[in-house]
């Protein structure tokens, strides 16, 4: 029998992500808080969409989620019309959105006292990456229940990978985003020093990212910030959010985090400009400001 799927959020990220289930073969239906864009989905790829979350959920052997926060994901799981009202047991909820590890742990409560399976599963790699197919995905949960979703996982994933208990996806996804701060400030940092310097940006990349120096923002980033261009997707409103879960979770374990402090201070400063709805990249613009 085909799994039968319930996707909730079609933003940038889950747009495509349940155009991959589709088309990988999953039986899916969506939800979305805009019902026209649930609408849109449903019409482009000849799918079903629901008018709630509950009856997108209501008899799916998985939910999926990709919306905001910790208060969205709460608003479509818990209440009268949320997935958990119309999940079955033995379904199993996997929740896409970075959020909190004591929501991922809260979540993982009450699914289990109801019956239900539950993965914190955070993905990194973009709207790019969603469109593509090639995000990766940092899972906490049981393992039989991740070996069971890992096929649908795998229908937008590059690489999906279990990485401990309940709450541990969103833990390794608050180490993934202090790395991408940390080589977007270095990345900052060296494009103004080459510009001052005259040197041409396109050939610093193809010489550089090869070499130790190499990363995904180099390849991918440096020439558009070099442009001035800062319109790919994944905005430092959302960015901060994150952060700020990476500098709760180091108060817990007593630590000091000042690069991440210092960038999440940069966006902020970056917010206030009204900037906040562009892409991390723009992190540039902030490096000659008062932090």
């Amino acid at each position: 029998m085909t799994t039968s799927i319930a996707f909730i959020g079609l933003g940038v990220m889950g747009f495509p992500m349940a155009r991959h289930l589709f088309n990988s073969g999953f039986d899916t239906t969506v939800y979305n808080r805009t019902t026209s864009k649930a609408q849109q989905w449903a019409s482009e790829f000849s799918g079903q969409y629901s008018e709630t979350p509950r009856e997108a959920a209501q008899n799916r052997d998985v939910v999926a989620l990709c919306v905001g926060n910790d208060n969205d994901v709460r608003s479509v799981v818990f209440g009268a019309d949320g997935v958990l009202a119309g999940m079955k047991a033995g379904s199993t909820l996997v929740d896409h959105t970075t959020t909190s590890a004591e929501l991922a742990e809260e979540l993982a409560k009450a699914c289990l006292a109801q019956g239900v399976n539950f993965v914190d599963a955070p993905v990194s790699g973009g709207q790019a990456g969603a469109e593509n197919g090639a995000l990766t995905i940092m899972c906490g949960g049981e393992q039989a229940v991740f070996d069971n979703v890992l096929p649908i996982l795998n229908s937008y994933a590059k690489q999906a990978v279990l990485v401990g208990g309940y709450g541990q996806g969103q833990r390794c996804k608050m180490v993934n985003q202090i790395c991408i701060a940390g080589v977007l400030q270095g990345l900052s940092e060296a494009l103004t020093l080459a510009q001052k310097s005259n040197l041409d940006i396109e050939q610093v990349v193809s010489v550089l990212k090869h070499g130790a120096a190499g990363s995904w923002q180099m390849e991918n980033r440096a020439k558009t910030m070099a442009e001035d261009k800062f319109d790919f997707g994944f905005a430092i409103d959302w960015m901060r959010k994150d952060m700020g879960f990476c500098l709760d979770e180091a108060k817990k374990h007593d630590l000091e985090l000042p690069l991440t402090d210092a960038v999440d201070k940069r966006y902020g400063l970056l917010q206030n400009e009204g900037l906040g709805r562009m892409d991390t990249s723009v992190l540039i613009k902030a490096f000659n400001k008062a932090v």
